[in-house]
């Protein structure tokens, strides 16, 4: 089965609601020819609660700003140092349900952590990549008009404190970790580098332009 063409838009370090708009914009302004895009971004510190999202899950969130957005799921922390990958695929186009791009993103994440010789798993009803019983790396889909918007979100180098102040996606207790518990130095820009070959090779893509 041949790749589908995809445009690779490396953003650098972006507020949140930005992004959240312009994938908006894109995702309403996008024809039956427009091709797919990736966006890799971090984002400085906001807190982003969706559609199902529960107040109760925000325990101490300081002067962190809070955005109620429109994905699946309930509370999580972005942050500097904290990779995001927003994904942008006319999934009718492809003939995918939502189960599978999420059971797709899953796995890249998984495939590429083995590479680190880092073992992580998936949890049944609970989206997202798990590394020694802490999340690693959490999912949030939008499908909207066939189309998918946000994506995922990995810990590699930041300040995890922000995560207790809320039920991270809602769990109680819910510990989490990143690529410098493992002894990985590197930054974000080059986990994105090195990330990007298993996530184009677990959705079917073929990279035909990178554009700022």
């Amino acid at each position: 089965m041949p790749f589908d063409p995809v445009i690779i838009r490396p953003l650098g370090q972006a507020e949140y609601n930005l992004v959240y708009q312009a994938m908006h914009s894109f995702t309403d302004q996008r024809t039956a020819e427009t091709l797919d895009e990736i966006w890799i971004v971090e984002h400085p510190a906001v807190y982003t609660l969706g559609l199902a999202g529960k107040p109760e899950h925000l325990l101490n969130t300081g002067d962190i700003p809070i955005h109620r957005i429109d994905r699946g799921g309930q509370v999580t922390y972005h942050g500097i140092g904290q990779l995001v990958v927003y994904i942008l695929m006319d999934i009718k186009r492809r003939g995918w349900g939502v189960r599978q791009l999420v059971t797709d993103l899953e796995q890249a994440i998984i495939d590429y952590l083995a590479a680190l010789k880092i073992h992580a798993v998936r949890r049944e009803h609970a989206p997202g990549v798990y590394a020694d019983e802490k999340k690693i790396a959490a999912l949030g889909l939008r499908i909207r008009r066939g189309c998918s918007y946000h994506g995922l979100s990995l810990n590699v180098n930041m300040d995890l404190s922000p995560f207790s102040g809320i039920n991270p996606c809602g769990y109680k207790d819910l510990q989490v970790n990143q690529l410098r518990d493992y002894g990985i130095t590197s930054s974000v820009d080059q986990v994105s580098q090195q990330f990007l070959p298993y996530l184009l090779q677990q959705l079917r893509y073929q990279a035909i332009s990178t554009t700022p």
